[in-house]
């Protein structure tokens, strides 16, 4: 045969593997326009983000996640001040869309006012925990009725920022009995609340005792090392679990600073610039909740912490509330074989013995 006119070699269709090297194709094809796809739908469809903040009051939860989200999402009221001091645990959830740049954002903040400000603070951790689950618990049940919702909605609390009061000495045992059990159902990055009242030194030897607490009690918090799927997120989360506990300071207030407007707090000897990182760790906070891990603390509660829950009450499927469009989970009985085929073929192997004598 004339090698002129030997036909060019075929791409092969099939995926490409280590061993067998990708083919170059001829032509633009296209197939970068995915990404496109993949984009435009998912700003149809917008994103869902469940942040909690956990702490005792005054430590300035409320006025950090307005800071995080530069909005007016959760009230913050100075204790002491025309506000009595609340008995008991309470929970306020608070929804609200954020938009930017085309991206809307369904952004849910529940506030945990109260915790631990009690005489006895034994088991205040239930109520949290309690909700948690509960949002695990709804969204289990649209997920197993029969005609399910096409998106169901997502009210999972994807994260949990603690705040750890800035004593210097080291966590405190309400802290790491809550913790622990914390760690369990859901992504927690704790933060060393109103960071300022604290010297440079004094922020880097709380941070070391912190981290040894957290190392002694087996308190894993995000991210997590054993979900470091390659190198550079390996990378990129050891840098970030070297400074955790973040040493943060919340403002949502204005302040002219060399002829530049600044978020900060206003002292008698300058001003505390929240994004400056030299002032404090905030932006560390801020890039690891929106700019970094967002899409992360949502897949990791969606194939961790949920799937843990649903193992454990599919379990326990014999004593889930029945509703409408129930589908039974628990094994059939004995007494009544779920496919007619299968109670033949037993039938008819335990005959056989019986023909035989």
């Amino acid at each position: 045969m004339d090698p002129q006119r030997q036909s060019p070699p075929r791409c092969s269709l099939r995926p490409c593997s280590p061993r067998s090297p990708c083919c170059e194709a001829l032509g633009y094809v296209g197939v970068d326009a995915v990404l496109d796809q993949l984009k435009i739908k998912a700003m149809k469809m917008g994103f869902e983000f469940h942040i909690m903040v956990v702490g005792q009051s005054g430590l300035g939860k409320s006025t950090m996640v307005n800071t995080l989200f530069k909005s007016k999402l959760l009230k913050s009221t100075v204790p002491g001040v025309g506000v009595p001091t609340s008995q008991t645990l309470r929970l306020q959830s608070a929804t609200h869309v954020i938009e930017e740049k085309g991206v809307e954002l369904k952004l849910t903040v529940t506030d945990t006012p109260g915790f631990g400000d009690q005489i006895n603070n034994d088991k205040c951790w239930n109520p949290i925990l309690g909700y948690i689950n509960e949002q695990y618990e709804r969204y289990l049940q649209e997920e197993i009725l029969i005609a399910r919702q096409r998106h169901i909605p997502d009210t999972r609390v994807h994260c949990c920022v603690y705040f750890v009061p800035p004593t210097g000495h080291c966590l405190r045992p309400l802290d790491i009995e809550f913790l622990r059990r914390l760690c369990r159902t859901v992504n927690v990055v704790p933060v060393i609340a109103r960071a300022d009242s604290l010297t440079l030194e004094e922020r880097e030897i709380f941070r070391h005792k912190i981290q040894h607490d957290l190392r002694t009690h087996s308190i894993d918090v995000y991210p997590q090392k054993c979900f470091d799927d390659d190198v550079n997120d390996r990378l990129l989360n050891s840098k970030i679990r070297e400074r955790i506990p973040f040493a943060v300071v919340g403002a949502d207030q204005e302040h002219m600073v060399n002829g530049r407007c600044v978020l900060g707090r206003k002292t008698k000897w300058g001003v505390i610039e929240v994004e400056n990182m030299e002032h404090c760790e905030f932006l560390l906070l801020r890039n690891l909740l929106i700019r970094s891990h967002l899409q992360d603390l949502k897949d990791v509660t969606h194939n961790i912490h949920y799937e843990n829950y649903r193992v454990c009450r599919l379990n326990q499927s014999h004593t889930l509330p029945r509703g409408p469009g129930w589908v039974t989970l628990a094994p059939a009985p004995t007494c009544a074989p779920a496919t007619p085929r299968h109670s033949r073929a037993r039938l008819q192997v335990r005959d056989k013995p019986d023909k035989e004598h």
